[in-house]
């Protein structure tokens, strides 16, 4: 992620959700072309869309509300369930001889953030889509209220990535937030209040992307401009799994070394000394682990943060603590502060974005076990591994992140898990303060099962 800012700045503001149906049918339209042309993405497909074609069905009619709770492992997965719902739902629901009013739509949960790395322009979009934004780390009470309001009220369902952030990984489920869990509560409470008896679902839907054809020889060109990039000579071999794997570990362990080394030095951190003994790839898991620990506690200890939770909070945390100093309620009126007042906010602001900067690495690496290419050597692992790597060496080179390596065409799959019943679990939620935690520690668990579940049921 680029620079958000250099200079302090007045509080981000709540982009309402609003939607226009004239710009929504104008984007159905348009998305398949779009994806074709500006996406690796060659074909999309899908299975158990009958499962959703019903739920639509009684959304429609008023007998539920549900949201899709999406893995996330790349930033094109919003344009593939845009075309399921767009372009393959309806059919499916043709052929099934079932009528769905138009247009079929969800109104997506979105990062406020995404809008200040990718501009402003696409903040108008997704607004004028009906999407609704929450700010990542903190208590967003207001984004909270639009999107549980949605959920209750909305014209169309809910959509949502429940692990926050894209992670590079067809095949690893990032550990989920608990927020999709309890806005599906919170929806079947409002619903009550009410005197509404809606049933309320999560529906947990499973992408998966795969090569149209192994692209091993442009997997090892970019190895070798990372190996350029690093320091390291460039090992040219043929482009099979067996030549080019050890220069991935290679690339792998002279970056993991750099930055070790960086930490040490510069930051005068101390790294534990992992086993010996260790099978290669658990020693080298061993190891990055201990550095994204001690490249967070950079970060934290700027903003005076507790390091609590897994690496995924952590980084939200950071990155809300960041925002704080950027984006400030005493700068709503600039033209009110003095030169020297200014000059020290933006000074403020600049090493808030460096010591974001050492998010953004963890955040690329969060995912990384050491195993995921030996453990199934597949060209999809071993491609997304190595785009994980350059979008690090690009995180620390200060290149534009956005460019990532189109390595070849790619089919997306999704999956349609079956829903989770909010309503059958909200008379425990609603016992005991103890029953509501527990009760969203439980879906939230379940969830992740059975995201994790549709990513074995692909293979």
């Amino acid at each position: 992620m680029p620079d958000i800012s250099y200079q302090a700045q007045p509080p981000l503001e709540f982009i309402p959700p609003a939607l226009d149906p004239l710009f929504l049918r104008v984007v159905q339209l348009v998305l398949p072309n779009w994806i074709r042309w500006k996406t690796a993405i060659n074909h999309i497909e899908a299975d158990n869309v009958e499962v959703l074609v019903d739920l639509y069905r009684q959304f429609q009619e008023g007998k539920i509300r549900f949201m899709l709770a999406f893995r996330h492992p790349k930033t094109e997965d919003p344009f593939a369930l845009g075309y399921l719902l767009y372009h393959i739902l309806p059919k499916v629901a043709r052929q099934g001889g079932i009528a769905l009013q138009r247009p079929i739509h969800a109104h997506f949960i979105y990062d406020r953030g995404i809008p200040l790395w990718a501009g402003s322009h696409v903040g108008w979009i997704i607004s004028h889509l009906g999407a609704t934004p929450i700010q990542r780390g903190k208590a967003d009470w207001t984004g909270l209220r639009s999107a549980r309001d949605l959920f209750v009220n909305g014209r169309f369902p809910m959509a949502a990535a429940p692990e926050g952030a894209t992670n590079g990984l067809s095949e690893i489920v990032n550990p989920l937030e608990p927020g999709i869990a309890q806005m599906g509560f919170w929806c079947a409470e409002d619903l009550q209040k009410d005197k509404r008896d809606e049933q309320v679902f999560i529906v947990p839907v499973g992408i998966r992307y795969s090569y149209v054809a192994a692209p091993w020889d442009a997997i090892a060109d970019l190895l070798t401009e990372l190996e350029a990039t690093i320091g390291m000579s460039s090992s040219s071999s043929s482009a099979t799994f067996d030549s080019l794997y050890p220069r991935l570990m290679s690339v792998s362990e002279h970056l993991l070394s750099l930055m070790e080394e960086f930490y040490k030095r510069f930051y005068h951190r101390k790294l534990p000394v992992c086993e010996g003994g260790k099978d290669a790839n658990e020693l080298f898991a061993a190891r990055l682990q201990a550095v994204l620990d001690v490249v967070l506690q950079v970060a934290e200890d700027y903003f005076d943060l507790q390091a609590k939770g897994n690496f995924n909070d952590r980084c939200r945390r950071v990155e809300q603590a960041g925002w704080n100093y950027i984006f400030r309620e005493e700068f709503k009126n600039i033209k009110a502060l003095s030169a020297v007042e200014k000059a020290l906010g933006d000074r403020v602001a600049e090493e808030a974005n460096l010591r974001m900067w050492h998010m953004r690495l963890v955040e690329n690496l969060v995912a990384v076990t050491g195993k995921y290419v030996r453990e199934k050597p597949t060209a999809e692992r071993f491609a997304e591994t190595t785009v994980l790597l350059w979008n690090v060496v690009t995180q620390i080179t200060g290149r534009n992140p956005f460019r990532t390596p189109n390595l070849g065409k790619q089919n997306v799959k999704i999956t349609i898990g079956e829903p989770l019943s909010i309503s059958e679990r909200y008379p425990t939620y609603k016992a005991s303060r103890q029953g509501a935690r527990q009760a969203v520690a439980d879906l939230t668990k379940d969830l992740q099962q059975r995201l994790e579940g549709l990513v074995l049921k692909d293979d």
